[in-house]
């Protein structure tokens, strides 16, 4: 990651000073979403550590409930609140939190994200509250886009760099290859199989424009060693996708992507998203 980039912590720290600031709110604090699990690990107005580190699954308490949901929740006293789970109650109890609104912060469709404020007393938390949080996270999913493209942009100069090392040609093929993975996108989604066929075999014959001929040098696994979906996601992950973002155009979770890169990197022989684009790109799978 280059120094000039912005750290996603310090982002989500301004946003929690920003959101403490403008709702009042005395306490508020963040996870961090992998997966399916957000770890609590920014604070601001705490008195103990009693929720350091704490690992909220989705589903479960008021943050593993928004995570699920995609939408911002409010209760008046989470001791009292019945409407969900009490996995945390203990931490939160210790902490001496009552009323507490929560909103996760969502980035291609997935929660990144999970901020939260409270307060010490029993209250009904107003409008006001709930506009100040869903701005500050409305505002943190947008830089991190920003942050985002940035890597993007880093990791295809590093494809660039990697594909060097395989000895390919160095000319820029960016507009060729936001084609090539724009058709297995739509491809993926299509319900027609012949057209489906057709796009995909489009999206082949893409991957071979402007190749040079053999030159004899032995090209490892065969080209057909990879699956068609593992095809659709290397083609995003080509063009600096996240996991996440592959997901989202696949309509596939990043955990099924990760699994993916896993399994194509074993059949590729390669350690890393980018050894694998190059390789790919060597046996013409990708342009």
């Amino acid at each position: 990651m280059s120094t000039l980039r912005p750290k996603d912590s310090d982002a989500v720290l301004g946003a929690l000073r920003r959101a403490r600031r403008d709702s009042g709110m005395p306490v508020v604090f963040a996870g961090d979403v992998t997966g399916e699990t957000a770890r609590l690990n920014h604070f601001i107005g705490v008195r103990t550590d009693s929720m350091q580190g704490l690992a909220v699954a989705r589903g479960r308490g008021l943050g593993g409930h928004v995570m699920a949901s995609k939408r911002p929740a409010t209760v008046r006293d989470y001791e009292e609140c019945s409407r969900i789970t009490r996995d945390y109650a203990d931490a939160v109890d210790r902490e001496g939190l009552r009323a507490i609104i929560s909103v996760p912060v969502i980035v291609s469709g997935v929660a990144r994200t999970i901020l939260y404020g409270s307060a010490r007393v029993a209250t009904q938390l107003g409008d006001q509250v709930t506009r100040t949080f869903t701005t500050v996270a409305a505002d943190l999913a947008s830089e991190f886009k920003v942050h985002d493209e940035v890597d993007r942009r880093l990791r295809m100069a590093d494809h660039a760099a990697a594909e060097q090392s395989f000895g390919l040609e160095s000319s820029d093929r960016e507009r060729l290859r936001v084609l090539h993975g724009e058709l297995r996108a739509i491809a993926a989604e299509l319900g027609d199989p012949d057209l489906r066929e057709r796009l995909l075999a489009a999206g082949s014959a893409l991957a071979g424009v402007g190749r040079a001929p053999e030159t004899g040098r032995d090209p490892g696994p065969s080209s057909t060693v990879l699956s068609p979906r593992e095809i659709d996601v290397l083609a995003q992950v080509a063009l600096g996708c996240s996991n996440a973002e592959v997901g989202a155009r696949l309509s596939l979770s990043p955990e099924t992507i990760k699994a993916y890169l896993r399994n194509i990197g074993t059949k590729l022989g390669t350690r890393s998203r980018m050894e694998s684009v190059a390789r790919a790109r060597l046996l013409g799978v990708l342009p």
